[in-house]
């Protein structure tokens, strides 16, 4: 089931983001401390500083997801309201006699 009126209110998947930002954090972590005891500290640099952005990465995700059902909503918040035929980003209806891919 759709949770979104995509790409309008898409919601994000943030325990999943989470995961692969915890995952990305502790190998950034891990190689840097692998390449400082094998002496390279030009990969050990580049590994600190991806180890940072995944910090911060995951510290975004943590804040949406404890801001609640906004950024991550639960099986209890229903999915937004279908398009019903009108994209209101744009303005323009959608009209069935009209072939796909061909212009208003």
């Amino acid at each position: 089931m759709r949770t979104g009126n995509e790409p309008l209110q898409a919601r994000s998947p943030l325990k999943i983001r989470c995961g692969l930002a915890l995952w990305g954090l502790l190998w950034a972590v891990a190689g840097a401390v692998a390449f400082a005891d094998f002496g390279r500290p030009e990969w050990a640099a580049a590994c600190a500083a991806l180890a940072m952005v995944a910090a911060a990465d995951l510290f975004m995700v943590i804040r949406h997801i404890r801001q609640g059902p906004h950024y991550q909503p639960g099986k209890d918040v229903p999915p937004y309201e279908p398009d019903r035929g009108r994209n209101d980003a744009f303005g323009i209806r959608s009209n069935p006699n009209r072939r796909r891919g061909s212009r208003p």
